[in-house]
């Protein structure tokens, strides 16, 4: 089966790496501005599979990924875990030292804390951490570095100033591929993710989980984001192991129904290997 894979950034975005993974046999790839835009092209079926990161070992969930799956009716058809390598980049001749501005995604900031910690540089957001290397490029000053991959480095000509500068070495991200539509056939080693909301009281939460526990199901994840339009209340992102059909799962997401506002799944799939 043909498949068109879109996802944010140009050439040498981690999301690029990820959506290689992903979606190897895709017949036509798709570069994307934003987050949103892949959404926006996977609802309007402009591409097969939209491929956004969605956890990161070092910093935890993507919040941007989990607020637009929340809204959207897609499902999570594919993962895979990926090693994440941030590099500085600069024109050839750039320095560390003579940087006043540094390019990159929020995410990539957020995971190499203690490298801008007393670097008195100009952090400026980018699209992608691909799309700020290609911004380095288009500033033409030395002055500016990006902090991205060596493939960016590499697409676009530029020399690695720093290698390996995130907190954490080893530093995982998982990305996943959403399609709208929801895989029915499962099997062993699969996943579910879902969205719930309870009551505002005392030990709605609790009450919640014990329908996971009763079905001796396990959580793999749960994150807590605020619901839009509604100041200071929570919905709850989960990942459970086990396909929707499973006897176990089936069950316990029934029983969760019982005992929330609202459940919102976001499909099954097959877990993946980090690599």
């Amino acid at each position: 089966m043909s498949v068109t894979v879109g996802y944010p950034g140009p050439r040498g975005s981690h999301s690029d790496a990820a959506a290689a993974v992903l979606v190897p046999d895709a017949v036509r790839v798709v570069y994307l501005p934003s987050f949103t835009a892949v959404i926006a092209a996977a609802c309007a079926a402009e591409v097969g599979l939209g491929v956004l990161p969605i956890e990161n070992s070092l910093i935890g969930p993507i919040a941007e990924t989990h607020d637009l799956l929340y809204g959207a009716g897609l499902s999570i058809v594919r993962e895979a875990t990926l090693p994440i390598r941030h590099n500085v980049l600069g024109l050839p001749g750039a320095t560390l030292a003579d940087a006043t501005v540094v390019r990159s995604h929020p995410a990539a900031f957020d995971q190499c804390r203690t490298l801008f910690a007393e670097w008195g540089v100009r952090c400026i957001p980018a699209a992608t951490t691909a799309d700020a290397a290609r911004e380095v490029v288009e500033h033409e000053d030395p002055r500016q570095l990006a902090v991205a991959s060596s493939e960016a480095a590499e697409a676009y000509g530029l020399e690695v100033v720093a290698e390996d500068v995130g907190d954490l070495p080893g530093a995982f991200t998982r990305f996943v591929a959403l399609a709208p539509y929801t895989q029915v056939s499962g099997g062993e080693g699969w996943r579910t993710a879902l969205s719930f909301v309870t009551d505002h009281q005392p030990g709605a939460l609790f009450r919640a989980l014990g329908a996971f526990a009763r079905n001796e199901v396990n959580l793999v994840q749960l994150v807590s984001r605020p619901l839009p339009n509604s100041p200071w209340r929570y919905r709850f992102d989960a990942v459970l192991d086990g396909h929707v059909f499973d006897a176990t799962t089936r069950p316990a997401l029934q029983e969760l129904q019982s005992l929330t506002r609202e459940v919102r799944l976001f499909g099954s799939y097959a877990k993946e290997r980090v690599r």
